[in-house]
């Protein structure tokens, strides 16, 4: 679903904002698309913020509940993020993400929780480990989570993206484009979004994911 979230803003740098869930592979291809290929070679001022699975799962049929995952649960890692962006701001939260990515999703780190470990210790920020189970700042997470996720609905996840005032979920990748290819995918996804009469594009996944790439 895509819905316009207010209007353009002029101007020659494009704002992006991009809504991940750091555990989500989407979400990861979509940062790294994002980061690696789209931002060095457009003029984009892209802010990366959090989302979180854990909310937009709430409630939901066929969903474990959080609670009984322990270090598994989909909230520790967005509490860490989000103590991190209170130290750091939005770049502490970039960091974290590219961190966190590399280590879950790159290179497999499991438990999940010895991921987020390694992550935070990789961006100098080991003792934020114990937010990742304190519940004190979830009406944060929960703000973000919204700012993201309002604008285009309750019946998409992760990523989420906002392109000068139009938000979308997606888009879903199965790898990370590179090259020409790349921005192909970031100028196409941008004009469909700015067409107020369109909604939806999709089909089923035939194929695995890519992270090698």
């Amino acid at each position: 679903m895509i819905r316009l979230a207010g209007g353009n803003r002029a101007g020659v740098t494009t704002r992006v904002d991009l809504f991940v869930d750091p555990v989500c592979p989407f979400a990861w291809i979509a940062f790294r698309w994002l980061t690696e290929e789209v931002v060095p070679a457009r003029d984009v001022d892209l802010r990366v913020r959090l989302m979180s699975l854990a909310v937009l799962n709430e409630g939901r049929e066929g969903h474990t509940p959080e609670h009984e995952k322990g270090g598994d649960s989909a909230w520790r890692p967005v509490r860490a993020g989000t103590a991190l962006r209170r130290e750091r701001g939005e770049p502490g939260v970039r960091e974290f993400v590219r961190a966190f990515g590399d280590r879950y999703h790159q290179e497999r780190v499991r438990p999940r929780d010895a991921a987020l470990r390694a992550a935070l210790d990789d961006v100098g920020a080991a003792g934020l480990h114990r937010f990742a189970d304190d519940p004190a700042h979830d009406d944060e997470v929960r703000a973000e989570h919204a700012a993201g996720q309002e604008p285009v609905g309750d019946d998409v996840g992760t990523p989420v993206l906002h392109v000068e005032g139009v938000a979308f979920f997606g888009p879903v990748l199965g790898a990370v484009p590179r090259g020409q290819e790349s921005l192909d995918a970031f100028d196409g996804a941008v004009l469909l979004a700015r067409n107020p009469m369109f909604y939806e594009l999709k089909r089923t996944r035939s194929g695995g994911i890519d992270l090698a790439s």
